[in-house]
């Protein structure tokens, strides 16, 4: 139970840090999310809650952003530490 709370922890950790580095790019670029969400062919939703850390990107979704950003989909996840 308790190695399934630590992998519970560490899952949100990195929920949390891949939001902040798609928001990091995002504004980066200049996009504000409705824009990214455009561009990807998503819902400003659904780029809101990536970025808050409250859903983890299809892999579909995470190359439409990648591609968006004109970023590889490694340099989305940059930074996540395992």
């Amino acid at each position: 139970m308790l190695d399934l709370m630590k992998r519970d922890a560490r899952q949100a950790t990195y929920l949390k840090e891949f939001g902040k580095r798609v928001a990091e790019l995002r504004r980066h670029r200049g996009y504000t999310q409705e824009q990214l969400a455009e561009k990807a062919n998503v819902s400003a939703l659904t780029v809101s809650y990536i970025e808050q850390g409250r859903q983890w990107p299809r892999i579909t979704t995470m190359h439409a952003l990648a591609k968006a950003m004109k970023v590889t989909a490694d340099e989305l996840l940059r930074g996540l530490k395992s």
